[in-house]
């Protein structure tokens, strides 16, 4: 059953969600680990037909005081019109609300973006320390990324 007009827009991510969430970042070609985790918030937007066009989120850490921004992603033919800041900025606002006092993020692509945002290099290592328990933290632990990623990090 499609979704009324009025369901269109940004929304958090439910339960019922997370499965379009999935394959949306799957087709993004973002991290698709802990997407259903508590400690993990997400949003995402849906166009009038009900696809989802962007997402946005954090995982906060055990402590309340750090925030790993992840799935941060726009549908191709929605980029370069000021989408992705949109969303970027507001899981930075919702983090801030919670409590939040530095994000933090990896991406070895988009470090342009997040510089305009205010992100400056980190020490990956830094950022594990901060953030130990976080899917992408972990998963890129097992999985020896973690030597070959890069780091971003702000104050809030």
């Amino acid at each position: 059953m499609a979704r009324h007009r009025s369901e269109t827009g940004l929304r958090p991510v439910e339960p019922a969600d997370v499965a379009d969430v999935r394959e949306f970042l799957q087709r993004v070609d973002l991290t698709l680990a802990g997407l259903d985790a508590p400690a993990v918030r997400l949003w995402a937007e849906r166009d009038d037909r009900n696809e989802i066009v962007g997402s946005t989120g954090f995982e906060l850490s055990a402590d309340g005081e750090h925030a790993l921004i992840r799935s941060v992603a726009v549908a191709p033919g929605r980029r370069a019109v000021g989408a992705g800041t949109r969303l970027a900025q507001l899981a930075l606002d919702e983090a801030r609300a919670a409590g939040v006092r530095r994000a933090w993020l990896f991406s070895r692509r988009s470090g342009p973006f997040w510089q305009k945002l205010g992100f400056t290099s980190a020490d990956r290592d830094e950022l594990a320390a901060a953030l130990p328990d976080a899917h992408q933290v972990v998963l890129f632990r097992q999985t020896g990324q973690l030597e070959r990623e890069v780091a971003w990090s702000r104050a809030l």
